[in-house]
């Protein structure tokens, strides 16, 4: 079990690989982040909540860690995998579901099953791994994030699944936004920090941490002869080795 970091900076050697984490799924979280923010902020028998659930990696950090799980995804596919995955475990703590956050109507219906199965009132984290805009595209659904390249409709849109999942998460606990930035047209958009402050603008929370995370094990990444530094050192860009992970408490 790794130590709970609390540095503004993890470094992180390689993802881990144990049990159900498998990296088949672009742009999959990194494990050692959930399973820092899910001991850092909850106790056993807790409920986590994802509006993105992806490949199913904050999940399998729950059944380890013995905390209840919600999860949603618009892609029907890695949603499929997921409860494929599943099948044979034990655990039946968890709710996951195929829809989009961005519909308030299918996510409360969603909440609710999930209150019956899980018997629950509200939840005590959410983590939020949201698209990079459209730098992966995950899906062709048109409400799936990733299919979104103007910034300011991005900010709008994660704003609205922010108002739609916000709610269920009881006062005084904690969500966390795990996000990068993206380069577009020669530039560098800071993608991270206009999310955080969207949500500072428009939600009354409070900024607890920033925390910046470098994964050493990143492919294209390694060495010093390798063809991407190569490529930046002949033009004027830096390497993309960070994400932000925003710690946020929720207080109305």
């Amino acid at each position: 079990m790794y130590e709970i970091n609390v540095d503004s900076l993890w470094i992180i050697k390689e993802r881990d690989k144990s049990g159900k984490h498998k990296n088949i799924y672009h742009g999959n979280f990194i494990p050692q982040i959930p399973n820092q923010l899910i001991r850092r902020y909850t106790k056993e028998q807790d409920i986590v909540f994802e509006p993105f659930c992806g490949s199913g990696t904050t999940l399998y950090e729950c059944e380890n860690l013995h905390r209840k799980y919600i999860g949603f995804d618009i892609n029907s596919e890695i949603v499929d995998y997921v409860k494929s995955n599943m099948k044979s475990s034990s655990y039946k703590d968890y709710s996951v579901s195929c829809l989009s956050a961005l519909d308030k109507g299918a996510v409360d219906k969603a909440f609710l099953n999930a209150q019956k199965k899980l018997h629950f009132d509200m939840v005590q984290q959410i983590i939020m791994h949201p698209p990079y805009m459209d730098i992966v595209k995950f899906s062709q659904e048109q409400d799936d994030l990733s299919q979104i390249s103007d910034l300011k409709t991005f900010l709008e849109k994660l704003k609205i699944i922010c108002q739609n999942c916000l709610p269920f998460l009881e006062i005084n606990n904690y969500f966390a936004l795990v996000i990068g930035d993206v380069y577009k047209k020669s530039e560098v958009v800071p993608l991270s920090f206009y999310c955080m402050d969207m949500l500072k603008r428009n939600f009354k929370i409070k900024l607890k941490g920033v925390i910046v995370k470098n994964i050493e094990g990143n492919r294209g990444k390694l060495g010093v002869n390798g063809i991407w530094k190569y490529r930046a050192l002949k033009s004027d860009y830096f390497l993309f080795k960070h994400e932000y992970i925003f710690v946020f408490k929720k207080e109305f």
